[in-house]
Order: C-alpha cells, then structure tokens, then sequence
C-alpha cells in the first residue's frame, strides 16, 4: 500500500473517499500533524494503490488497511475513514479490533438497500470513462455555497482532478463492493470507541445514514458538521476540532 505520514504524536490512519485519494486529507493532516503521527493511504484502484486485477469486498479493503496499520504501528490506533473510507472503518472495528483504540466513521454509510445508483454510475463509467461521473459527484461532495467561493473554486478543481486520475477499473470495482456490502451485523459487534460525524448538508450519506451506523454500534457518539459530503476539504478546520477533541477523550496510546 502506499502510505504517507507527517507528524509526531499518537497515531492516526485516514482513509479515503470513492474516487479519491491520499492527497483529499493534505488539508485537515497540516492541522493534526502539530499533535498526531498522521499516516494516509491509497485504496486499490485509487492514486498509487494496488491495481484491483478481480473484484472484492469491503471486508478485503478492510483487510488492506489493517496490513497498513500494522506495517506503520506496533500498537491499536486511531482510524478515521471518509465516505468509502468510513466503510473500510466499521468493517475494520468487526474484523480487527485488536488494531485500534477509536474509529471516526466520517460521511458514511452501513448499507445500501438499493444497487441501481451504484449500477448506473458503474455503467456510465465502463462506457465513457471518469468524466462521466465527473460534475455529478462535485456537485455532492460540497455544498453549492462553498463551491461558488474562491477558496471553493480552488477546491473543486483539485477533487475533480483526483476523481478523473482515477482508474476507471478502480472506480467500478469499488462500486461493486459498496453496492453489495452490509456491514450492520458487523456494527453490532465493535466495541471499539466510534465517533461518526455527519455532513449536514450531505446528500450522499445523509444524516440518516449516519444515524443508521450510530444506532448499531454500542456507545457511537455523532457529531454534526457545516458541509456536504468531502467533509475533510469543505471544513477541514472544524473537523480537525472534532476529531481532536474527541482523540482526547480516548484512552492513552500505549508506550
């Protein structure tokens, strides 16, 4: 897997959104660093990750990030996950517990009970490529305010670079292991410390969905942030708070 880290300091491992990579945390990583050991990775099929030759399941994503965890720490760590990165996340807290002392589930969801979205975009993309998936996702990672802003501006060229750099393989093939996952039964065995934070604006994992993770994981805390779905690049400031505060909260990292 290829991984970066910054920072000093207990560490945390981020894992990113669908179409994505490493680089959508750079923002909310300058503001952890100053505390945190801040390790990202990419996903099969995203940035510089493992080209995904067959399908696979979330449970093989979750299995990927524990070899990162392991290959980066000796000891349990704190795991924040973004959308796709969020699935990884609470399919990681069931399967290998042992490996972390706290998951933020960020813009997530548990289940989709219904395939066609993710069937329609997988067809959109095997017959014209990224660009067809291209100004819809923009349009549901960040609220229409912030994109009208110049800071905005600036971020939504950058993820819409990342999302047309993207492998169109590995666009599909995630889109087959979200639209047949169901990571509820999991949920209900974590016993890890969860905090899920919800975009209130977020139109693709909506508020619902976030209670849904919230509801079947014992103790979750949830959270409310001002943007739309990439959390991390509309208000990296406020999520940094969030999760910081809530680090705090945990346990001491083991010396």
């Amino acid at each position: 897997m290829n991984t970066s880290q910054d920072g000093q300091g207990p560490t945390v491992v981020l894992s990113h959104a669908l179409a994505l990579d490493r680089h959508m945390w750079d923002e909310l990583t300058a503001l952890l660093a100053p505390r945190y050991r801040v390790v990202r990775y990419d996903h099969r099929g995203h940035g510089q990750g493992p080209s995904p030759d067959a399908p696979y399941s979330i449970d093989d994503l979750a299995d990927d990030a524990a070899t990162v965890i392991r290959s980066v720490s000796s000891g349990p760590v704190v795991f924040a996950g973004l959308s796709l990165g969020g699935m990884v996340g609470q399919a990681l807290a069931a399967r290998h517990p042992s490996l972390l002392r706290g998951l933020a589930v960020i813009n997530s969801a548990p289940h989709y009970a219904d395939r066609t979205l993710w069937d329609t975009r997988i067809q959109a993309v095997r017959t014209t490529g990224m660009p067809a998936v291209a100004d819809a996702s923009i349009d549901r990672w960040l609220t229409p305010a912030f994109r009208q802003s110049a800071d905005g501006q600036a971020v939504a060229a950058r993820l819409r670079q990342s999302l047309l750099d993207t492998d169109s393989l590995g666009y599909v093939r995630a889109c087959e292991a979200i639209a047949a996952m169901d990571l509820r039964a999991g949920n209900r065995r974590i016993t890890t410390p969860t905090l899920i934070v919800a975009g209130r604006h977020d139109l693709a994992t909506p508020l619902a969905q976030s209670q849904a993770i919230a509801d079947g994981i014992a103790g979750a805390r949830i959270v409310e942030v001002e943007a739309a779905h990439i959390s991390a690049a509309e208000c990296p400031g406020e999520l940094a708070r969030v999760l910081d505060g809530w680090m705090q909260t945990l346990p001491a990292e083991a010396s």
